[in-house]
């Protein structure tokens, strides 16, 4: 079983997939909002880019609002420029040293879009899993051909391959579909 270790190299990778499609997934925002949807937006402050999760206290304030409250009064204005340039739907607004936004509810055609996009980032991922599927393959193709591997064991090896591979479809698959059960909400 010489072929296994093609097989177990990939996993970390498809591990890999799978966590990104879940953070993308968390930052679509549906019927409540969420602080992870504005955590990651960068921020250009005094010639840095920042994180806006490193600049600020991000706080939900009920269903559709979210409270924003820099460390230092400086970080407001560019924290408000970096939040309407995101263009989410909203426009912060600024109260003191403090920033507001307030989430409308979800026409039917945004939560269409929603699902259009989930779809795309699914065909990422699931690209992404047959891009390294396609690596392992290769290599123990190229193993056999070596004469390192049996025939046997060759087809053994894309036996379990495609096992691994249906195994992280089926976890993209449910991360897509409990995320359009939320949209649909």
């Amino acid at each position: 079983m010489d072929y296994q270790k093609f097989i177990d190299e990939i996993e970390p990778e498809l591990d890999k997939a799978v966590e990104f499609l879940k953070r993308e997934a968390s930052k679509m925002r549906l019927g409540q909002v969420n602080p992870s949807m504005i955590e990651d937006i960068e921020v250009d402050a005094f010639d840095q880019k920042m994180p806006l999760k490193q600049m600020a206290a991000i706080k939900k304030e009920g269903p559709r609002n979210l409270l924003i409250e820099p460390w230092e009064d400086d970080y407001v204005e560019p924290i408000e420029k970096a939040l309407t340039a995101a263009d989410l739907g909203t426009t912060p607004t600024v109260s003191g040293d403090t920033i507001r936004m307030k989430f409308p509810s979800l026409s039917e055609e945004r939560r269409e879009n929603m699902k259009k996009e989930l779809g795309d980032k699914k065909e990422n991922a699931r690209q992404t899993v047959r891009k390294w599927r396609d690596k392992a393959w290769k290599k123990i193709q190229n193993k056999e051909q070596e004469g390192e591997i049996s025939e046997d064991d060759k087809y053994r090896a894309e036996d379990d391959l495609q096992d691994l591979v249906d195994e992280y479809n089926e976890k993209i698959d449910e991360i897509v579909e409990n995320k359009k059960d939320q949209i649909n909400q």
